[in-house]
C-alpha cells in the first residue's frame, strides 16, 4: 500500500494543476462527488469549500472522505486517498491556504486574489488526514 509519504505519490499530487475528485455521503445517504482545488501540506491534503454547502456539511457531520487525484493521459495513473478530516474556520489560516491553493492553479500572478476571494468568513479550511493512500502508475504501459 502506498502512503503520502511516497515521493512518487508526492509528486504525483503535486503535479501541475490536477484537481482532486472528492467523494461524500449526503444526509439522506446518496454519493456525492465535486472536483476541488488542493495542496499538501506535510502529510495532509489541504482544501477550501464553504461551511454551508453539501460538502461542507458531509465533511462536518461525517467527518471522512475519499478523494482521486488521476492523469487522463495515456499511461493513465491514480493517486485514491481516503482518511479523516479536520476543519478550521481560522480567518488567518483559511486565507493563507486560500492564496497558496490560489497561486498553484491560477499562477503566482492572482494567488491573492483567489486567497482574498476564499479566505472568508463562512469558508473552511480542511485537513484530509490519509489513513489509506492507494496510487497505480503507468497503467496501460
Amino acid at each position: 500500500m502506498a502512503s503520502l509519504d511516497d515521493q512518487a505519490v508526492r509528486d504525483f499530487l503535486s503535479a501541475g494543476t490536477r484537481t482532486g475528485k472528492v467523494a461524500w455521503v449526503a444526509a439522506d445517504g446518496a454519493p456525492h462527488v465535486a472536483p476541488i482545488w488542493f495542496v499538501l501540506d506535510g502529510g495532509d491534503i489541504v482544501f477550501n469549500t464553504g461551511a454551508d454547502t453539501g460538502k461542507g456539511k458531509a465533511l462536518s457531520r461525517e467527518g471522512r472522505v475519499s478523494m482521486v487525484v488521476d492523469d487522463e493521459h495515456p499511461p493513465y495513473s491514480f493517486v485514491k486517498v481516503d482518511g479523516t478530516v479536520t476543519l478550521s474556520e481560522d480567518r488567518a489560516e483559511v486565507r493563507r491556504f486560500a492564496t497558496i491553493i490560489g497561486g498553484r492553479y491560477m499562477g503566482e500572478d492572482r494567488a491573492e486574489e483567489f486567497g482574498a476571494r476564499n479566505g472568508v468568513p463562512g469558508e473552511l479550511l480542511v485537513r484530509l488526514h490519509p489513513t489509506r493512500v492507494t496510487a497505480a502508475f503507468d497503467i496501460a504501459d
